[in-house]
């Protein structure tokens, strides 16, 4: 069942979002050459604190997983997806890392990923990480009251493929608010006007997950998935709110 949230929890998710866009810079900052996966989950556990408010991953069993999960960020490298769990794999020139990251403010649930380039990284990396993060902006502008799920897959799909890459077909977005993953899924990819319609009060993570090769992923022992050809992938996401002005970008500062 899909939850639509009343202006109040609208208000602290808007905070709640605010608050992991601050700790998400900072992350971004501290991500460089030499430094270890565990290292980034350990600062984002300290900043997430600091800003009052509790890890959204930690301990949390996404579905298809075996157990909960013991960090407070997912670090996926290179043909890594999601759900890369942190290690002592120290970030090296040319990697690509993904990190995706959530929190809890007064019971409510806020989520986002950037995909960083380490160091210099190729021109595919650089425009495989361009296109993932437009494909965001594109199923953003499309969410908008009255339209559909499947409006939203279709805008993130259509320009993925245009640029030659392929949507990771298992992953997909969700619902958020007062957990984690609520109703609806929110796939990568969908036809014009079917699916879901959109409804002001409706709150959802988009998050585009874009492979450089083709679209199968394989889960691994730990739970993460990589893509199955083992080629580069990218992940952006935003929690945002369907408006009757139109969508609104709760993970930014």
């Amino acid at each position: 069942m899909i939850s639509i949230k009343t202006d109040e929890e609208l208000e602290l998710m808007a905070e709640a979002g605010a608050r992991l866009a601050h700790v998400m810079a900072e992350l971004k900052k501290f991500s460089r050459i030499g430094v270890k996966t565990k290292e980034i989950d350990s600062e984002a556990k300290r900043l997430i604190e600091e800003a009052g408010c509790k890890p959204a991953f930690l301990g949390y069993t996404p579905g298809g997983a075996g157990k909960p999960y013991p960090a407070s960020i997912c670090t996926s490298v290179n043909e890594g997806v999601v759900h890369g769990l942190p290690s002592s794999y120290e970030l090296k020139d040319g990697d690509i890392l993904k990190l995706d990251l959530g929190l809890i403010y007064h019971g409510l649930y806020s989520d986002m990923a950037v995909t960083l380039g380490i160091g210099g990284i190729t021109k595919a990396d650089e425009k495989l990480i361009s296109v993932t993060r437009e494909a965001l902006e594109k199923g953003i502008s499309t969410a908008k009251s009255g339209n559909t799920l499947g409006d939203i897959g279709h805008a993130i799909e259509t320009h993925v493929k245009a640029n030659g890459f392929s949507v990771v077909q298992l992953l997909t977005g969700h619902g958020i608010g007062r957990e984690l993953h609520e109703d609806p899924y929110v796939f990568n990819y969908g036809k014009p006007g079917e699916g879901k319609k959109l409804w002001p009060g409706m709150v959802l993570a988009l998050e585009p997950m874009v492979s450089a090769g083709g679209s199968r992923v394989k889960q691994l022992k730990d739970d993460s998935f990589i893509t199955a050809d083992k080629s580069h992938a990218a992940h952006f996401e935003h929690t945002i709110a369907i408006t009757e002005k139109g969508p609104k970008i709760l993970t930014e500062i």
